[in-house]
């Protein structure tokens, strides 16, 4: 009899454990971060029971120490098409499209993540990815000559590529493939300090823009940070420098809120790790960095519409401010953003999972009553959906923190989500469907049960 297939969420959940392992071996500083992280979590839990019980009864304990997020660069539509098949072995599907041109980053992104309630619930391991837009390189012989680089690599090993093709023949992998999987596609993302160019060529990849020579340059695309996620980034953010980090200037994000939404970011300097270039010349990469997250509820599209417009109201007062006074203002402008969760759901801001209590398990059947009237009687709960996903703002503001600035200002590329599909080999799904289709789904459980 033929051994089991691990299922996707076991696989993933594998590799991600298998690639902090091997940043933390890397980046001895990421074990250090993963310390102050854990820390500073158990003590909001400790101080706060209501939380901590709140946290547990959604399944959100289990995941909080486990979850990561990371980001990688790749340069060709060849590399993005084999990632998606890689993390399709994982249960990983590539959710929005992000555009960073006008930001000043030549790249266009997604995120590869999982999308069901119980994978999500299992391991939410999410990698930011992005496409180098070779188009956006001015000079046409650069253009060429990164072009030319990039099409004599293999970021996979021929181990990888075939545990693919064996995934997607036989519709799984046993417990021995699925660790030999997990080995060879770690190669992809481990650091190498031998570049694929000679120092010359790496100079004016990196006078162009300093990403493009990160994509270039290299043998394959190195995980360029591991992000583990918090229950009080503020707290984390002052705490950092005693921690030997130094972070950036501003946390990323909305304002802290009694009712967090969306996401909220922060980081320490990037590495500066030597290099041997083509030629046995020596010299230094910067790129590499760690990163903190503070994840909040999902915003409906309506959310997101009064969002986008306070945080475009909040960046025109906040430049050149330090982190106290950026986060006074932004406080100030989201004073007009309900921060209440019965506001937010009756507001139609925020998606929210459905669920019987106690009481609504064991109630008979409800005939004609409203979902508010089955929450008013305290039949159901309403519980915001956490935010799986990214904010282009946000992502443009951690790159070029650790760019070292903006180099190029907002290029002349606009979004191009046709061709990034077209690249992928796969259209991308739409995160605010996915919201949607699950808040539906809770509401439409908890109404069937009730005898609606």
């Amino acid at each position: 009899m033929p051994a089991p297939y691990l299922s996707s969420d076991e696989i993933r959940d594998r590799f991600s454990r298998a690639m902090s392992a091997m940043y933390q071996a890397e980046v001895p500083q990421y074990g250090a971060l993963l310390d102050l992280v854990e820390r500073v979590n158990r003590q909001v839990l400790e101080a706060d029971p209501a939380l901590a019980g709140r946290l547990a009864s959604q399944g959100e304990l289990e995941r909080l120490d486990a979850e990561r997020h990371g980001a990688i660069r790749v340069g060709t539509a060849q590399e993005l098409a084999m990632l998606r098949r890689l993390f399709a072995v994982m249960g990983m599907h590539p959710v929005g499209y992000y555009d960073l041109s006008e930001a000043g980053v030549p790249v266009h992104s997604t995120a590869f993540r999982p999308v069901d309630d119980a994978a999500l619930a299992r391991n939410p391991f999410r990698i930011f990815t992005s496409l180098l837009r070779l188009e956006l390189i001015e000079s046409p012989a650069l253009r060429e000559r990164a072009a030319a680089i990039l099409a004599g690599r293999d970021i996979f090993t021929p181990g990888c590529r075939q545990l693919i093709e064996l995934h997607e023949a036989q519709g799984g992998l046993d417990e021995e493939q699925a660790e030999r999987f997990i080995g060879e596609a770690l190669e992809t993302f481990r650091w190498h300090r031998d570049a694929t160019v000679d120092l010359d060529t790496y100079q004016a990849l990196h006078a162009e823009h300093r990403l493009i020579a990160d994509v270039v340059c290299f043998r394959g695309p190195h995980i360029n940070h591991l992000t583990p996620r918090t229950l009080d980034i503020d707290e984390v953010q002052r705490r950092m420098p005693d921690a030997g980090m130094q972070p950036k200037a501003v946390i990323e994000g909305p304002p802290r809120r009694a009712c967090p939404i969306l996401l909220r970011q922060t980081s320490f300097k990037a590495l500066e790790e030597g290099i041997r270039f083509a030629g046995e010349r020596q010299g230094t990469h910067t790129a590499r960095f760690g990163e903190i997250e503070q994840r909040g509820m999902a915003l409906t599209a309506r959310g997101r519409e009064r969002y986008d417009s306070l945080l475009g109201e909040a960046r025109r007062r906040t430049a050149g401010l330090d982190n106290e006074a950026h986060q006074r203002v932004l406080e100030e402008v989201f004073a007009d953003f309900p921060d209440d969760e019965t506001v937010l759901r009756r507001e139609g801001l925020a998606f929210f999972h459905y669920r019987l209590t106690d009481a609504g398990t064991g109630a008979d059947r409800v005939e004609g009553a409203s979902l508010e009237a089955l929450i008013a009687q305290g039949l159901v709960e309403a519980l915001p959906l956490t935010y799986e996903d990214f904010l282009p703002v946000s992502a443009a503001g951690i790159f070029q923190s650790n760019l070292g600035g903006g180099q190029n200002g907002a290029y002349a590329g606009n979004a191009n989500r046709e061709a990034f599909e077209q690249a992928l080999g796969a259209p991308v799904s739409d995160e605010l469907a996915l919201y949607a289709e699950r808040e539906r789904a809770s509401r439409e459980a908890v109404l069937q049960a009730l005898g609606r």
